[in-house]
């Protein structure tokens, strides 16, 4: 990919990629551990509806305190320091600024973020993956009108598996799935953010002392983070959603290419070019060998006698005909990945994986009473 050695001479050329990451959670503080450990990139601003927080994130994933303390992104930019904020809006505009990375987890804030990005001509890194799947396709257009680049984030699943998905194309292979894994049972449908931490065998001391929100972690597991994900990725790639949604066959590894064909050719799924996400969990409960929780899979198809030859003499694993085979990645690690994004971006100018079309939406279930002013949760 020659991008670090590209990032390096940003570094010596003393032009490097100057950030504004929006919201310090999770993922963004992941991402901020890694800026001094990456050439040509610095992170000038950060902007959170909590600023106190914000630098309590930066000191915890090991920033000096003496970077805690710019008055103005000019200063950070100057002094290698970062600027806080809870004012998104003007962060965008300011001139030291060249990429926007939204980790807010707010579908309307995001969508509000990517327009202002157009208005100022910044690049826009979505980390927001709920933005993307409401309105992915029309933010992507307006960024290529108004001469940005929009993109998807690497590290997180969606842009990894777009990622698979281009090489398996660029390779001359017709995709037959693509998607992830996640840990899942249908019980999981009925999980409220109140009740959600056993699942995950977290006490209320590990919760109290980590940076976990409840209504988040209850998406990853009732489904309403994969139905959202797999919509992005449906909208960027083309691979269209089985029609009755998502169906979560368990499946390990070993058993992609056998579980992930047509149901003709005595798989599950229903067409040829499908979404879906496989669980890590048998329905009854027991683990699937060699699951694929935390990663990204792609199955394809041979479709020619010297292929299939092919793949016998190089040892590919296949299904039983031997006319399909699978690529995985085992393992996704969010924010610490996110600087391939910011680098693509910035000196390519070219997506880790971008929304071209409306292919795929999601429907979700309210879990709490909006008239009595709580969050809807999926």
């Amino acid at each position: 990919m020659n991008l670090y050695r590209l990032l390096k001479q940003r570094e010596s050329d003393n032009k490097p990629l100057r950030v504004a990451l929006l919201g310090a959670g999770r993922i963004g503080s992941m991402f901020m551990s890694q800026v001094p450990r990456t050439p040509g990139i610095r992170l000038v601003g950060v902007a959170d509806l909590a600023p106190d927080r914000a630098r309590a994130a930066l000191t915890r994933v090991g920033w000096p305190a003496s970077a805690l303390n710019a008055a103005s992104t000019g200063e950070a930019l100057k002094a290698g320091k970062v600027f806080f904020t809870d004012d998104a809006e003007a962060l965008i505009a300011s001139p030291e600024v060249d990429i926007v990375i939204d980790a807010t987890g707010q579908a309307a804030a995001g969508i509000g973020h990517a327009l202002a990005c157009c208005e100022h001509g910044k690049h826009i890194v979505m980390v927001n993956v709920e933005a993307d799947a409401l309105a992915g396709p029309l933010l992507a257009r307006r960024a290529r009108e108004a001469g940005i680049v929009y993109s998807l984030a690497y590290g997180d699943q969606p842009a990894l598996i777009c990622e698979m998905v281009d090489w398996a194309r660029a390779s001359g292979f017709e995709v037959m799935a693509a998607g992830k894994g996640t840990k899942y049972l249908p019980e999981f449908h009925t999980s409220t953010p109140d009740t959600v931490w056993p699942y995950y065998g977290f006490t209320p001391e590990m919760v109290a002392a980590g940076d976990f929100n409840a209504q988040v972690f209850n998406s990853f597991l009732d489904g309403t983070k994969s139905a959202i994900e797999m919509a992005s990725v449906s909208n960027a790639t083309g691979l269209l959603p089985s029609p009755s949604g998502l169906r979560f066959p368990p499946c390990g590894v070993d058993d992609l290419a056998r579980v992930l064909r047509p149901r003709e050719d005595g798989g599950i799924l229903h067409h040829r070019g499908q979404v879906e996400v496989i669980s890590s969990l048998e329905r009854d409960g027991r683990p699937v060998f060699r699951d694929l929780r935390w990663g990204v899979y792609v199955t394809l198809a041979a479709d020619s006698d010297y292929v299939r030859r092919c793949f016998r003499e190089y040892g590919v694993a296949t299904d039983p005909s031997g006319n399909y085979t699978a690529m995985y990645r085992p393992y996704h690690l969010l924010g610490l990945e996110l600087g391939v994004s910011v680098a693509s971006v910035g000196i390519r100018r070219e997506p880790t994986g971008a929304a071209a079309g409306w292919h795929g939406d999601v429907v979700a279930t309210a879990k709490r009473d909006l008239e009595a002013g709580h969050m809807l949760d999926g």
